[in-house]
């Protein structure tokens, strides 16, 4: 009988370990499975970060393309009229020539003809933001004027414009055509 215990509590002993050893198994499978599950999630997490990057990227180029679209459009819109006032200033200096002429009995009506023409195109032309830059008595401005001849005059003080030999154009705030100029040294 005492061997019978003996086996008995040997038995129990073994079962014991066995009940330690599987439970262990079971401690490191859910461990390694933790594991597992901690670097499958740390991989998908920087697989989110990168990919919301990537968005945020992208709809930080999506609005900067929508604002410089806008800007262009504005820009086409606010100088749609560049090209039609270049091709038509040489008309305007055209109608500055012939109304240069001596005026005699014979011409007196065509002149005032042509002046009524003129004065119409010059109001057509200003409704679409066409100024004519000022330059008699200003200081000579490279933004503004073309120089193209320089004197020594004391009646102007040094670096101002002396004469205007051709009328310089803006369009709103751009210059179209510079004004040619004489400037005093």
């Amino acid at each position: 009988m005492a061997e019978n215990k003996e086996q008995a509590q040997a038995n129990e002993e073994v079962k014991a370990e066995e009940a330690e050893v599987v439970e262990e198994a079971e401690q490191e499978v859910i461990t390694d499975e933790k594991t597992v599950n901690a670097d499958e999630l740390a991989a998908l997490q920087k697989e989110k970060d990168d990919l919301y990057d990537r968005i945020l990227r992208l709809q930080a180029e999506y609005d900067n393309f929508k604002r410089r679209s806008q800007k262009e459009k504005e820009a086409e819109r606010k100088y749609k009229a560049q090209d039609l006032v270049n091709d038509l200033l040489p008309v305007l200096d055209n109608f500055e020539r012939a109304l240069q002429v001596e005026q005699t009995e014979a011409t007196s009506n065509l002149i005032e003809g042509i002046s009524m023409v003129y004065r119409q195109l010059q109001d057509a032309l200003t409704n679409n933001g066409v100024e004519v830059i000022d330059t008699e008595g200003k200081e000579f401005d490279p933004n503004l004027h073309h120089a193209v001849m320089q004197v020594e005059d004391e009646n102007h003080e040094s670096n101002h414009i002396v004469e205007e030999l051709q009328k310089g154009y803006m369009l709103k705030d751009r210059v179209i055509r510079p004004s040619m100029v004489k400037v005093n040294k």
